[in-house]
């Protein structure tokens, strides 16, 4: 029986009253200026509309790959956390921090403590985080961090990727499906220099050597469909739009499903992309990938 993984993200909750007020540092306070022009494209009725939908499919699990918030206060960090209590046992629910959620302040992953349930099962506090799930392993980065104004790029760092080259083969040797997931594009050309991930190139590196099976992210608010060199052939690298997107605007809000199971000794996954279309969530397309 096929294992099944839902993706969405790019939520942008809407912020409670007094998030990224005016004594607030000078990023947020942009940040929050620019909610006034673009929050109106954002709508937590489409994105209750499509959890609505991704229930309805019954997934075992749901990748987030981040910017639940917009500016990153506290009050946004608790108000997501009722939400995604909302979803369901926080065991079946993977969140991978996004720059919105790191807009300002500390840079180490203690800072997202309010989402722990939802980061991983290790009680470590360092990522990479990693859930076995059935067949696949699902290997929780983090590219959030800090940065300076009108900048929106991600950083792993070298703790994380050199963790990270560790666990790759050691997961492979289990027999998992490697999952990452991971807010910024990993690949070049999905986004601007501005909102990129510094140390792509590096992580590159690390897949072309050790391998994985699938990368999923966010960040472009686009559909976005890449691959990276890994030992064995292509990575598939998919991205989604903003999971509140209104249509009319950029990418109207999408998730996507993914079927994985064993097949001939590799993987095989069948994808299912739905959305909004014409007011309501409906299939947009499926495909499949051939992987190992």
């Amino acid at each position: 029986m096929a294992f099944r993984l839902a993706h969405i993200s790019d939520l942008h909750l809407p912020p409670p009253p007094g998030a990224g007020g005016r004594d607030q540092p000078l990023k947020r306070r942009l940040s929050r200026f620019a909610w006034r022009r673009k929050g109106r494209t954002h709508d937590p009725a489409v994105l209750a509309q499509l959890v609505a939908d991704v229930k309805a499919h019954a997934p075992d699990h749901l990748a987030i790959t981040g910017d639940l918030t917009n500016f990153s206060t506290n009050e946004e960090f608790e108000a997501a956390r009722r939400w995604l209590d909302g979803l369901g046992p926080s065991a079946d629910v993977t969140v991978s921090p996004g720059n919105h959620d790191a807009l300002v302040g500390r840079a180490d992953a203690a800072r997202f403590d309010p989402w722990r349930p939802w980061l991983g099962d290790e009680a470590a506090t360092a990522f990479p985080y990693v859930r076995r799930r059935g067949p696949v392993a699902v290997i929780n980065l983090c590219s959030a961090l800090p940065t300076a104004p009108h900048l929106a790029q991600g950083e792993l760092g070298p703790e994380q990727l050199d963790r990270l080259a560790r666990l790759l083969p050691e997961l492979k040797g289990e027999g998992l499906f490697r999952l990452l997931l991971i807010h910024h594009p990993p690949v070049n050309g999905v986004v601007s220099r501005r909102k990129s991930l510094r140390d792509g190139e590096t992580l590159r590196a690390v897949l072309r050597e050790a391998g994985a099976e699938l990368v999923l992210h966010g960040h472009a608010h686009t559909a976005a469909v890449g691959s990276a060199p890994g030992p064995r052939g292509p990575i598939p690298v998919l991205g989604v739009p903003s999971a509140s997107s209104v249509e009319g605007h950029h990418e109207a809000a999408r998730w996507h499903g993914f079927d994985i199971e064993t097949r001939d000794g590799g993987w095989d996954v069948r994808v299912t992309a739905r959305g909004l279309s014409g007011g309501t969530i409906g299939e947009l397309g499926r495909y499949r990938l051939r992987v190992g």
